[in-house]
């Protein structure tokens, strides 16, 4: 059968057979032409078997259609009628140009929609094009040839020069500043510069006229480096600068102070965790340290104090001047966090976000990993004695009676209650504490919470820092089963409000929201709308018919704009037809109706749009006062979440023998359902949405507006499958860390999953400085002035949830001297 049938076809086709061929073409050319219209043919095949089942799920007809021209016009070519084979993937091509440009409008002219469209058409562009090439230029006329080789040079030039039009480069000197008045030395005292977030610089001398003549000043190496495989490194620190030491962190817990102009070490301390216990956590990280002076600081041993919360559950008072404990600090310098929390496994419940020092008490929350048990370990906030380390009160959901009354006995804090494992703000004026906090025991099933959990889940919650009595409390997601607990900083600033200037609390959410609140009172000084929310939970479920959303601002949900973006299958991307076609049919697949869409276990689960890393999440906001703008970074990511019955359920919870590392499903023990969320990624690791993938924006506070937004990072150090695309494209990556805004209107931030730290203008948006990073810039900016010279920092350390490069640098920049 093969000598009868086969071979005498594949000569044929060599050959030019049939009533149309390649009359005295080179065989090399035929050779081209066969190749790339098996590869058409192969590529048809598989579009046009996912097409149909694409069809079959109610979905777009594309696929089907194109995967036929493709096969038709590779059998036609193997058949030897080559023009009428070509057929096939022009109009292939033709059709996907026409598809791609009707889709891309329906859903909106995005920013980098370019990227949209080439993904779309440019496979099927590159074969139809290779093909129509090979043909013409093994007809044997060395005009067409010239014409081949002259087209290939134009289209090549035309993609290159198209690369190099997009290409991310500075614009050049901002806008000439007004002359700033500004400090020889600046104070950087918590993570977001003070107690209140605002992430602001008073340092003037870096401006966006001389900015682009920043250069590295120093590097400095904590050495500290991932132990293992099972433990996820993400420094994420912000570096304090008290006087004259620079004092950070490293994700290990270790300490270090440095000279704030050249980096040189003053001391380090080293407490020493066991990866055991960062083994537990979602990563391992040490967002800030605390400091604490007494009012009659002098030279004094431990007159002014560093803490630290190891992993371990320690909370460590360091000497400032020295780097050792102070034995005065609960015992031996260090106070037992672990103490009434009922922990089965080291690090289940860990301080990453690092200590508050507000007054004279140190503020501890905590992280509790999630969706392992119903019964997780407390979500507790306690208040301790800078001095002595004494307990002086603890709030907890289920304990807001009684915040100064201690543990009995043997008795361990409330289970499963929500925690604060992000930033604690303050304002000292008002004598208040800002806890945002998470969510209770097990993200995605409630129907067993109780009252006191969904009052205080994904919640601003005002605690008076005297006596830990709660004040008020506000909600920003109703029985919250989406993991959008509160990932950002409270903000605590000052903003006029109808002609009054009113002390207020901005809170971003995962949600895409800035909620505006009274720092006195809580009470919402922004309209705020109870949007209808999709109902039809699993069995037992409880939730909310509406959902809080902030309308007075643009939503940062996804693509900053009005309201929040909703997503189609137009929103379907891939790199090839064949993952694109894929993430179509997983999208086809899955329940979404919108943002609070409830988990289920039908299908393939719930599309959570925008994913756990939100919307908004812990780089929290930077504040300009003097602009009136907020600059918000956000990512644009989503998630599957499928709930798996507790039959199927066969990992072990952290405290039952489970390891976090090794569970495939995280069990949420004491629900239903186990729970898997993974990011909805493609078969090739790029994300399964149209980019941009991460936003960069300002807001002006007193009108609403926004100002500008753009897409924030590129390919360059992030790709399919893990590899870099070296091409710096601002295509909008996802990003984790926060920026600093200054009082000459520079906005610096890094975040992306590209290692840059980049300055823009606050004003205008526009890119007027960037700095090459050893590693990933998953940290926020801060900067300080230093004997009359201004420093920019950053943490370079990488993000081992985000795969980026790891490293253990911080780096300095500064202007020329």
């Amino acid at each position: 059968m093969t000598d009868r049938s086969t071979k005498p076809r594949i000569a044929r086709a060599l050959q030019g057979g049939g009533r149309i061929g390649m009359p005295n073409a080179r065989g090399g050319w035929r050779i081209v032409l066969l190749a790339v219209q098996t590869v058409a043919g192969l590529l048809g095949l598989a579009m046009l078997g996912l097409g149909l089942w694409l069809i079959a799920l109610g979905g777009n007809w594309y696929y089907a259609i194109c995967g036929a021209l493709l096969t038709a016009g590779a059998i036609a070519t193997w058949r030897g009628h080559h023009p009428f084979g070509l057929i096939g993937p022009v109009a292939a091509l033709a059709l996907s140009i026409v598809w791609a440009v009707w889709e891309i409008a329906g859903k909106g002219w995005q920013p980098v929609w370019a990227i949209d469209l080439a993904a779309r058409i440019g496979v099927i562009g590159a074969l139809a094009v290779i093909a129509l090439a090979a043909w013409r230029a093994g007809s044997g006329d060395a005009r067409h040839r010239r014409v081949v080789y002259i087209g290939t040079g134009a289209g090549l030039a035309l993609v290159v020069g198209g690369i190099a039009l997009a290409w991310e480069r500075p614009t050049g000197p901002g806008t000439a500043a007004a002359s700033v008045a500004y400090p020889a030395d600046t104070d950087w005292t918590a993570f977001g510069g003070t107690n209140a977030g605002e992430r602001f610089s008073p340092a003037g001398q870096v401006t966006p006229a001389n900015v682009g003549t920043l250069r590295e000043a120093w590097r400095f190496h904590t050495g500290d480096e991932q132990p293992n495989e099972r433990v996820h490194y993400a420094a994420q620190n912000t570096p304090l600068k008290i006087g004259d030491t620079l004092l950070l962190c490293s994700p290990g817990n270790m300490v270090f102070a440095l000279d704030p102009g050249t980096g040189a070490e003053r001391w380090r301390f080293d407490p020493n965790v066991a990866p055991r216990a960062m083994e537990s956590m979602f990563s391992a990280a040490c967002r800030a340290v605390g400091y604490h002076a007494r009012a009659d600081a002098g030279d004094a041993a431990c007159a002014r104090r560093v803490f630290v919360a190891a992993a371990d559950g320690r909370l460590i008072a360091l000497d400032a001047a020295r780097g050792t404990p102070c034995s005065g600090f609960g015992r031996g310098g260090t106070v037992d966090l672990t103490a009434g929390m009922g922990l089965r496994e080291p690090g289940h419940a860990s301080s990453n976000s690092g200590p508050a020092v507000v007054g004279d008490l140190v503020i501890v929350g905590q992280q509790v990993s999630d969706n392992q048990r119903r019964d997780a370990p407390s979500g507790v906030v306690r208040a301790y004695d800078a001095t002595d380390g004494r307990l002086r009160w603890a709030w907890d959901a289920k304990r807001i009676d009684r915040p100064q009354v201690p543990l009995a006995p043997g008795e361990t804090w409330p289970a499963g209650t929500p925690n604060v494992w992000n930033v604690i703000s303050a304002d000292e004026g008002l004598g208040l504490v800002f806890l945002a906090t998470g969510n209770a025991g097990n993200d995605h099933f409630g129907g067993n919470r109780e009252a006191a959990d969904d009052r205080f889940s994904s919640a601003v919650v005002a605690v008076d820092v005297a006596s830990g009595a709660t004040r008020w409390a506000f909600r920003t997601v109703d029985r919250d089963r989406f993991d959008y607990d509160l990932g950002a900083q409270p903000v605590v600033t000052t903003l006029p409000i109808a002609g009054v200037n009113r002390r207020v609390v901005i809170q971003g959410t995962k949600t895409g929201s800035l909620f505006v609140l009274d720092a006195a009172t809580g009470r919402p000084l922004r309209p705020i709308a109870q949007v209808p929310a999709p109902q039809g939970g699993v069995s037992g479920e409880i939730l909310s018919p509406t959902q809080p959303q902030s309308i007075f601002y643009p939503n940062f949900a996804g693509v900053p704009q009005r309201n929040p973006e909703r997503i189609d299958a137009r929103h379907a991307f891939g790199l090839t037809p064949i993952d694109a076609a894929l993430c179509r049919i997983q999208f086809q697949r899955m329940r979404y109706d919108g943002m609070y869409t409830p988990p289920t276990d039908q299908g393939l689960g719930t599309l959570l749009y925008p994913g756990t890393i939100g919307g908004l999440n812990w780089g929290g906001l930077a504040i300009d006062r003097a602009r009136g703008l907020v600059i918000t970074n956000n990512s644009r990511l989503a998630n599957q979440v499928r709930l798996i019955p507790r039959a199927d359920v066969s990992d072990p919870a952290i405290g039952d023998g489970g390891r976090r590392p090794d569970q495939t499903v995280a069990p949420q023990k004491g629900a239903p359902w186990g729970v898997d969320r993974p990011i909805w990624l493609s078969i090739l690791g790029v994300p399964c949405n149209t980019p941009p993938w991460g936003f960069i924006a300002a807001t002006d506070l007193n009108t609403g507006r926004l100002a500008w937004s753009k897409p924030l990072g590129s390919g360059f150090d992030a790709g399919p499958l893990g590899m870099p695309m070296r091409v710096r494209i601002p295509l909008g990556t996802p990003n984790i860390g926060g920026a600093v805004t200054t009082a000459t209107g520079l906005t610096f931030i890094a975040a992306a999953q590209d290692n840059y730290l980049r300055a823009f203008e606050t004003a205008t948006g526009r890119l007027l400085w960037s700095g090459r990073l050893p590693a990933g810039g998953q940290a926020s900016a801060m900067t300080y002035m230093h004997k009359g010279r201004q420093y920019v920092a950053i943490g370079a350390t990488g993000h081992g949830q985000l795969q980026t490069k790891a490293g253990d640098a911080l780096v300095v920049y500064a202007l020329p001297r």
